[in-house]
């Protein structure tokens, strides 16, 4: 079976490497003699993931599902490269296919109990689903809402009456006799009584009609719970089994199991990732690795915002844990410099535009998040890193964000002071910002503004689009500089805030029409390392030296 590949089976021959900067590193701890170990993301290992994304768009089976895809750029004995490439855990139900890394030894072993252990949780899952779907569920809530409906349609009515109750008894107690007073008291007290045994009765029959299906949805949520438990011991049980005959191989000729590398357990699916699946096919085919790159392929994970082409880290409960033994072997990376001031700026591994004792502004580099992510997979930020490299880091808080893919400045304040206030002119749009960006195509207006509302569906997340009922205000000034030819190079000042704002604003037919370069979640399919989208300028009044701030980042597009 053909696993090698040649490059140009992803990229042109004549490309060429305009950044050699790492975007990303997988790196970790040699066991043995502690060195950190480092294995680069580079703009040419992006390079070829991207042509195989093109490979994977041409073909529906590759997009049934979402998952993770990898590449390995290799360098042979002989000193040739070659590209190996991965998806990680099943695709589609196999984990064998030509021109594929195969999975990690181990897997044959228990292959017959792993069928059978999926057949069981196939079963289970299907319970599940037709327990979900149980009808007197929507019977429930059709008559629990309807004794609602009756139940408040029945208050409004008692209390307009019992209104109308107090008025005359305001009245009869100055017109009648005290005898026939006694009488009218008493018929106004029965009528109170008679709509407390209505509203009663009322409640006994919704109580007599819902109490059944109560007790039928309550034994069915129990039989879910049960299920659920069955499935979490059947998975806990077959992941111990697998874990104990994987055996992973590092570039020191080391061999070992998950279970040694892992001894205090391990999530589902360790060893099944694309990052392991490829190191441990370079370390025992005696190939040197250069650089990976990992992507996400398919419809976007609902529990963990995946995107389809964005780029990913090692995950922290799966790959980060078994990086430092599939790494070693490999000769160590130098140690980085200490930070030491340099003209004026800190040569850290950011470059930082501007600081002092009471804000930091830095050139945040394309594919760098600006916080830390929701999961574990997505802590590598400009604010996780500063706040692990700066004396003060742990106090600095981000005044505002920028997209993961877009360059460019980027603004954290040192004391909560200084936040509170920086983040009042952003919110009351006092801060001018200046973008720059490559449009996928030539547009046709040369300036303007453009007007249209956004609304993120909390149902597709991150993905934003126009709507004029949900949407909320979004303003944005633009500037053809220059049509560099099929492409058009524009300048953006966008007058409010709203996520994604210019990738819309640019991409919908009611804004200019053409998409940015290298956005592939608003359509541009063009082949491309980066968003071509940067945050080239801000102005703002600094919040104790009471003067204007004009901060720069050179584009580097």
């Amino acid at each position: 079976m053909v696993v090698l590949h040649a490059l140009s089976d992803f990229i042109d021959c004549n490309f060429a490497v305009r950044d050699s900067t790492p975007s990303y590193w997988y790196e970790g701890r040699c066991l043995e003699s502690g060195d950190c170990l480092k294995l680069p993301r580079t703009s040419m290992s992006q390079a070829i993931a991207h042509g195989l994304m093109q490979q994977l768009a041409n073909n529906d089976y590759y997009s049934r599902e979402g998952k993770m895809f990898g590449i390995l750029l290799v360098e042979l004995p002989n000193g040739e490269q070659r590209v190996l490439k991965a998806f990680s855990g099943l695709l589609n139900g196999c984990n064998i296919f030509e021109g594929w890394v195969p999975p990690i030894p181990g897997r044959d072993e228990v292959v017959l109990e792993e069928n059978r252990t999926l057949a069981q949780l196939d079963a289970i899952k299907q319970e599940i689903l037709s327990l979900k779907q149980l009808t007197e569920r929507q019977q429930y809530e059709t008559l629990s809402d309807d004794f609602e409906q009756q139940l408040q349609a029945m208050s409004d009515r008692h209390r307009h009456l019992k209104h109308q109750r107090q008025q005359k008894r305001q009245q009869i107690c100055n017109t009648l006799t005290p005898e026939a007073l006694t009488i009218a008291l008493e018929q106004l007290d029965e009528e109170s009584r008679q709509q407390g045994i209505e509203r009663r009765q009322l409640k006994r029959q919704q109580n007599e009609v819902l109490q059944p299906l109560q007790q039928l949805i309550a034994a069915t949520d129990a039989r879910i719970s049960e299920l659920k438990q069955q499935r979490k011991a059947l998975s806990r049980q077959l992941q111990a089994q697998m874990h104990a005959t994987y055996s992973l191989t590092n570039f020191s000729g080391r061999s070992r199991s998950l279970q040694q590398l892992m001894p205090g357990g391990s999530p589902t699916g360790t060893g099944d990732c694309s990052a392991p699946k490829l190191l441990h096919y370079a370390a025992t085919h005696n190939l040197k690795p250069l650089a990976m790159a990992e992507f996400w392929w398919g419809a976007s994970s609902i529990n963990q915002d995946k995107i389809q082409g964005e780029f990913y880290g090692a995950c922290a409960e799966r790959c980060q844990p078994l990086m430092g033994f599939l790494l070693s072997g490999l000769r160590p990376n130098p140690p980085a410099p200490s930070p030491a001031r340099e003209g004026g700026v800190r040569s850290l591994s950011l470059p930082i535009i501007y600081e002092d004792e009471c804000l930091i502004a830095v050139d945040k580099p394309a594919g760098l998040l600006s916080v830390p992510g929701r999961y574990s997979d997505r802590q590598d930020s400009v604010l996780s890193r500063l706040r692990h490299l700066l004396p003060d880091g742990m106090m600095l808080v981000s005044v505002h964000r920028l997209d993961q893919e877009t360059s460019g400045v980027l603004l954290l304040a040192r004391d909560r002071q200084t936040h509170r206030q920086l983040s009042q002119q952003f919110q009351q749009r006092q801060v001018y910002k200046v973008y720059e960006a490559i449009l996928s195509g030539v547009a046709i207006a040369e300036q303007g503004v453009i007007d249209l509302p956004l609304w993120g569906d909390p149902e597709n997340r991150p993905y934003q689009k126009v709507d004029w009922q949900r949407g909320k205000p979004s303003l944005t000034q633009f500037r053809v500089m220059a049509k560099e030819g099929n492409y058009t190079r524009v300048e953006f000042t966008p007058l409010t805030g709203r996520t994604h704002q210019l990738r819309i604003h640019a991409a919908d037919v009611r804004g200019l029409g053409v998409t940015i370069l290298g956005d592939r979640l608003y359509g541009c399919d063009a082949v491309t390392t980066r968003l071509h989208l940067h945050a080239r300028e801000l102005r703002f009044e600094h919040p104790q030296l009471k003067k204007t701030l004009y901060l720069k980042a050179i584009t580097p597009f």
